[in-house]
């Protein structure tokens, strides 16, 4: 991997970790891959977009992270497993001297994460549900009893502002946002992202989703501090509201 910004240089695993630290405090990055012409899927799945790179810088993100935040579409679409030590995340995590497991929260404004999935039942650190009062509160129940934390953030959709608030109140400040693009484009609007870190695969796709499925209301005004290549692919650190 070499970087191209802000200094180049050749970077080596733990000079890609260090890449990505960030100070300690609350922060939410986003973390997406897509083609140059901004599909983020291919036959409905990341993975067809994806390179040796953007697989490492993916696991840097989750070791370095308190916690991964996930739209439950995303998390269905995708298979999501839980953070289990013994994964290359665990392990990373571990060598940075970090727990070997980190919480998945998935937003879901109906509950509609399946109890019985192994994202709940195969959990080290309980996956989190983050749902409204508008929804069923037997799903509510029925996800609590089989070992998820739940939390209602929220009337009548979910309050990421206060999810995150929520979050950082258990000690899970430093959130990774994994998607899909409701989500991304909820956070947006709610002015609660401060990092995009985006991966830029050299490919066209068309007619699959995109990065972001409908309008915003303005603008999102970005800043370049990070650009790192590998084999044709782009790794992108941008701040928010620079």
């Amino acid at each position: 991997m070499r970087r191209l910004l802000p200094a180049p240089a050749q970077l080596d695993d733990d000079g890609l970790v260090e890449a990505y630290r960030l100070p300690p405090g609350r922060s939410l990055r986003v973390n997406f891959v897509a083609s140059l012409d901004g599909a983020i899927t291919v036959d409905g799945a990341s993975e067809g977009l994806g390179s040796p790179g953007d697989r490492r810088v993916f696991q840097v993100l989750r070791a370095l992270a308190d916690v991964v935040l996930v739209g439950h579409g995303t998390a269905s679409a995708e298979g999501y497993r839980p953070v289990l030590p013994d994964s290359a995340v665990g392990r990373l995590r571990a060598v940075l001297g970090r727990p070997p497991t980190a919480p998945i929260a998935v937003v879901s404004r109906r509950a509609s994460l399946d109890p019985a999935s192994g994202l709940v039942t195969d959990a080290v650190s309980p996956t989190i549900l983050i749902t409204c009062g508008a929804a069923d509160p037997d799903r509510r129940a029925a996800l609590a009893a089989a070992g998820a934390d739940v939390l209602v953030c929220g009337d009548d959709d979910v309050d990421l502002p206060a999810a995150l608030a929520a979050l950082a109140g258990r000690g899970l400040e430093q959130v990774t946002c994994e998607g899909g693009p409701q989500l991304l484009r909820s956070a947006l609007s709610a002015g609660v992202v401060d990092e995009l870190d985006l991966s830029i695969a050299p490919a066209l796709v068309g007619g699959e989703t995109r990065l972001l499925d409908t309008a915003l209301g303005a603008p999102a005004r970005l800043e370049l501090r990070q650009l790192l290549e590998e084999d044709g692919m782009l790794f992108t650190r941008y701040a928010l509201g620079a």
